[in-house]
């Protein structure tokens, strides 16, 4: 579903003229096609939808890391640029949960598990993995929940 968003995407943007975003869509598919074809000489059947939207998520990272580097050295055209690409890439990936509906998730699956310490956090952490992906910061929720089983471990 994601990669038929993405290729209609494109086709508006080059219908509608708008060079900056098609050369962004373009980027994305071919860093796609780049991940299939490395799945495939694995001999995997091509990339999971969750592959590809860690991809996106690593452009995000990637491009914010340089607008960032951009802006310390000055070169605010550059970090613009940057930072358009990183918002359209950011447009294919499901919204963020906060922080507070992260705590509060977390806490009703340890609640809802019964988690009694730590030992209780790869269960945890794979319910949250498996109902919200995507949708959450897992390293910030791993805090969170190693957080909320602290205080039962003691």
């Amino acid at each position: 579903m994601l990669r038929e968003k993405l290729a209609d995407a494109l086709k508006q943007a080059l219908e509608s003229n708008d060079k900056r975003r098609a050369a962004t869509l373009r980027l994305i598919s071919a860093a796609i096609k780049d991940r299939e074809t490395a799945a495939r000489e694995q001999g995997r059947d091509g990339v999971s939808e969750e592959e590809v939207l860690n991809l996106l998520r690593h452009m995000v990272d990637q491009r914010m890391h340089e607008c960032v580097t951009c802006e310390k050295t000055g070169n605010t055209v550059l970090a613009l640029q940057e930072q358009q690409e990183a918002d359209l890439i950011r447009e294919f990936l499901p919204p963020q949960l906060s922080e507070y509906e992260v705590r509060l998730i977390c806490k009703t699956v340890v609640d809802n598990l019964e988690a009694k310490g730590l030992r209780d956090m790869g269960r945890c952490m794979s319910v949250l993995k498996d109902k919200y992906p995507g949708q959450m910061d897992f390293a910030k929720a791993s805090c969170v929940v190693k957080e909320l089983l602290r205080p039962a471990a003691q």
